[in-house]
């Protein structure tokens, strides 16, 4: 089992590091010059080349890709042009807000999907089926800023039952479980991440399960006598491990794709914080929360692939 993990891990390092690298020349693509945020517009020659120096935009782009990653490897991902503050302890501070709607979101899609996927399934054809299809079509087809949106129009603007922005009235930024104004924030966001998860694992779950009862061994256990209850419990535990390799895809595409939701409701997270940067060429933070995400998706995706082998003995560790 050791080996197995070591392996995938192994596997996973040039992946990481392949996506840095795109995503670090893909920031010095883009237009524009990201030392503007800190020139004065009368700045002289002599000004620009120690500001260059300073952050080190005066050596070629290999060697600061060079000295960026390995200061990365240390912790250290540099210090925000905009803030001056250190870029690791903004990126961990927005992504514990961050964690916090995903981890809600997978777990609300979770909970409403596997049950409605095991309705559809076990009452294949018919107009549950039917209907649970249908909305599992409209769940994953909907544009879930748009659906943001039009939540905040309905239960904040209209009803005033639930706040539209912001993690708390008084601007925090560190979320507390404990804190009940700071869930009422969450709620909108977080069903708004939660409908394209749940329309994806509804059907997966749906799928999984219709595939497993339509096997010839459920109709074995129901020549022997089995209850329904019996066989239905058969048919998930060997439609689980599909159903959890989804789930836990679809927790590190939150992670990854969370810009437009925590835009739309000002909620401080990694795609908020990622929005920021982009709107002001903040290299360095654009540089770090990249790399974060894109190492929390690589190791989602590792986690996703051990857990589906311990559950499932069928998939060999070869």
């Amino acid at each position: 089992m050791w080996l197995y993990v070591a392996r995938r891990i192994l596997y996973a390092v040039p992946i990481a590091l392949g996506v840095t690298a795109f995503c670090f020349a893909l920031v010095y693509l883009a237009p524009g010059n990201p030392l503007q945020l800190l020139l004065p517009p009368d700045a002289s020659a002599e000004v620009i080349e120690l500001i260059k120096k300073t952050y080190g935009f005066d050596k070629p782009i290999p060697v600061q890709y060079a000295i960026w990653l390995g200061r990365a490897l240390t912790g250290d991902l540099g210090v925000s042009i905009a803030t001056n503050r250190p870029v690791t302890g903004e990126v961990l501070g927005a992504l514990s807000n961050t964690v916090i709607l995903s981890v809600a979101a997978v777990i609300l899609a979770f909970s409403l999907a596997f049950t409605l996927g095991l309705l559809a399934a076990w009452f294949n054809g018919r107009w549950v089926d039917r209907l649970v299809t249908g909305f599992s079509i409209v769940g994953v087809s909907v544009p879930n800023y748009w659906l943001g949106m039009v939540l905040i129009i309905v239960f904040a603007v209209n009803m005033n039952w639930l706040p539209a922005t912001g993690m708390g009235s008084k601007g925090s930024e560190s979320f507390r479980l404990t804190d009940w104004e700071q869930l009422r924030h969450a709620i909108l966001p977080v069903v708004t991440m939660s409908m394209i998860p749940l329309g994806i694992i509804m059907r997966t779950t749906r799928s999984a399960v219709s595939e497993v009862l339509n096997h010839d061994f459920v109709q074995t256990l129901r020549a022997k006598g089995l209850g329904e209850f019996a066989v239905l419990r058969h048919a998930v535990r060997n439609a689980l491990p599909a159903v959890l390799a989804v789930m836990g895809l679809q927790f590190g595409y939150l992670m990854g794709g969370s810009i437009l939701i925590e835009t739309i409701f000002t909620w401080p997270g990694t795609g908020f914080l990622l929005n920021k940067a982009i709107l002001t060429r903040d290299i360095p933070v654009l540089q770090g929360t990249i790399l974060v995400l894109a190492l929390i998706f690589v190791a989602t995706n590792l986690a996703v692939d051990l857990i589906q082998t311990a559950v499932d003995p069928r998939i060999k560790r070869a």
